[in-house]
This record gives structure tokens, sequence and C-alpha cells, in this order.
């Protein structure tokens, strides 16, 4: 299957370690579509306050798998451009919350743009039937990350 369109070779092993390999490359070259000079680390965890917040740093600590001192930094960092807003708990005022600015959801925003453009790019160039088969490995794929 390698070569006939164009495209790298095959890697090899089994369909587990080609399917991990094609899906980190395609990954990395989608992080690489962003509006701006974030950070992964930081456009994940904005990205994350724009999908679920409001959040208590805990919470977005925990999300982001990050210990709590370096949350207050990144959240900090973020306040600081502008993009994120600590706000009162509205039932416990010795917690704060994180939400999203105007500005931070607007980066989001771009940047996702982007990602699908890209994606949308590359989708074009392939059949119908091509994109078909895409469409049905995308709902198996999600049914795999959710089980």
């Amino acid at each position: 299957m390698g070569n006939e369109r164009g495209c790298a070779p095959r890697p090899p092993g089994g369909l587990a370690s080609r399917l991990r390999t094609t899906l980190l490359r395609t990954s990395r070259k989608l992080r690489a579509e962003h509006a701006g000079q974030l950070s992964e680390a930081h456009r994940s965890m904005l990205g994350n306050v724009v999908t679920n917040g409001p959040l208590t740093p805990g919470e977005l600590a925990a999300r982001e798998h990050v210990q709590p001192p370096s949350m207050s930094r990144m959240i900090r960092t973020l306040e600081e451009a502008g993009l994120l807003a600590r706000t009162t708990h509205p039932s416990d005022g010795r917690q704060v919350l994180v939400t999203a600015t105007d500005a931070g959801r607007a980066y989001v925003r771009e940047t996702r743009r982007r990602r699908d453009e890209w994606l949308s790019r590359r989708l074009a160039a392939l059949t119908p039937a091509e994109r078909q088969i895409l469409s049905d490995a995308e709902e198996i794929l999600r049914r795999i990350t959710t089980q």
C-alpha cells in the first residue's frame, strides 16, 4: 500500500503500531496549526476552559494532568495575556473560577478553524470512497477512545 498515491511507505509493525505512529504524526501536524505563540500546554488549557469552563484551578489541574503550582503559573501567564480571567466562585468564597475572556475564546476559535482548514484541504484531495472510509474509521476510533 505504500507509494502508489505518493504517500510515505507503510511503517513496519502490526496494526496497533502503525495506527499509533500515524495518529501521532497527524496530531503533531494538527498541533502545528495554531493562532499565536502560546505553547501547546497553554493552548490545551485554554481550550479546556473554553470547552468546559468555568473551572476551579484544581479542577483544571486535574483535567490537564499537571500539579497545582504549575497550573497557577499557567493561569497567571494566560491571565496576563488577557486570555483568561479569575472570578469568585458563586458558592465558595474561598475558591476562584477560571473563565476564558472574549480574546481567549477568539484564540481557541481561530486555532480550531486553522486545524479544521488544514485537515479539510487534505481530505479534499481524497476520493469520495476514501473519505467514507475515514468517516467510518473516525466512528470506530471514537468508540475505542470512549471505552
